[in-house]
Formats: structure tokens, sequence, C-alpha cells
């Protein structure tokens, strides 16, 4: 099968980092015998979250969204588009004080224990995603048009989507 398309590349915000960092930090301070090695932990934590900042990847292609991920232990997930129910952005406390999101992809077929199937802290994103049917909205609230944003049309191809015309199901990257 030859390779699909690349329609977009995610964009990781680098503040993500700190946000990782923050994290540890909080678990090191609660226990006591972590904040002994709490200096150690900013070191290696820096080191480590850079590197797996730099292999972080997430491709979408006409067919597929792709994510790598990890430094010690790789993980490459290839998720068809048809097989994705449910994309949502997360946002805690802390990933809102460093302004900062998350993206969570769900599939069919996915037990619910298991959470999210793939779960990315610090996407960049310049507007929201939208569910199909509705009109989706950037970030000042005005409605996109088809194309605007680089997601494909419900993960549909672009020859499907040129047969069917436009549905007004258009998610914004």
């Amino acid at each position: 099968m030859p390779d699909d398309e690349t329609l977009l590349e995610a964009e990781f915000d680098p503040r993500v980092r700190t946000y990782w960092l923050l994290n540890g930090t909080i678990v090191f301070v609660a226990s006591i015998v972590g904040i002994v090695l709490l200096p150690l932990w900013y070191w290696l934590g820096w080191y480590f979250s850079s590197r797996y900042l730099r292999r972080l990847k997430c491709t979408l292609t006409e067919r597929t969204l792709q994510v790598s991920k990890g430094v010690l232990n790789r993980v490459e997930k290839t998720i068809p588009l048809d097989k994705i129910t449910d994309l949502g952005y997360f946002q805690g406390p802390v990933m809102r004080y460093l302004g900062i999101d998350g993206l969570t992809v769900e599939t069919a077929g996915q037990s619910s224990s298991e959470g999210a199937l793939v779960k990315l802290h610090g996407v960049a994103r310049r507007a929201r995603l939208s569910r199909c049917g509705s009109a989706p909205t950037g970030r000042d609230g005005q409605a996109l048009q088809a194309g605007q944003g680089g997601l494909p049309d419900c993960g549909r191809s672009s020859r499907a989507r040129a047969a069917a015309g436009h549905d007004g199901c258009s998610a914004p990257g």
C-alpha cells in the first residue's frame, strides 16, 4: 500500500517540559525522601523531558493518525481515522496556568477501563475541534469555512470529500 499523503504534523508546545517537571516536583515534595532527590530530579527530568519532546510525533494522513513517542520505551501507534470515536481536549489547573492543552483519542472497540488510546500533552492548537454536524469555530468564536485549519472533513479521503462535496463537518487544526 502506498504511503498516504501527510495532511498535518502536530506541533508540541515546549512549555510541556515545564509541566512535566512541575508534576514530578509535586510528587517529590509530597514525599519526605523526594525532597532530598529534588536537585537530581531537575537535572534528569529536564534531560529526559527534552528527549521525550524531540521524539514525540503525531502525523495525520488521509487515512490514519500516527503517533510515536518515548525515550526508553518507544511506542508507535497507527490509528485508522474511521475507528476514531472521540477526540477531546483536556486541561488541568497546572496546564491552564502554563497555557498548554492535551489531546485524547478514543477508538471503537476499546475497553473503557483503558481510558484514552492515545493521550498527548502539550499539543499546540490554533482552534478548537468541534463535533461533526456543527459549525467549527476558532478561538475568536468566528465560524470556520470548509478546508480551513488542515484536518480532513470527518476523516474521509480527499477523493471522497470531492465526490460528496463539503458537508459542513471539518475540524480545524
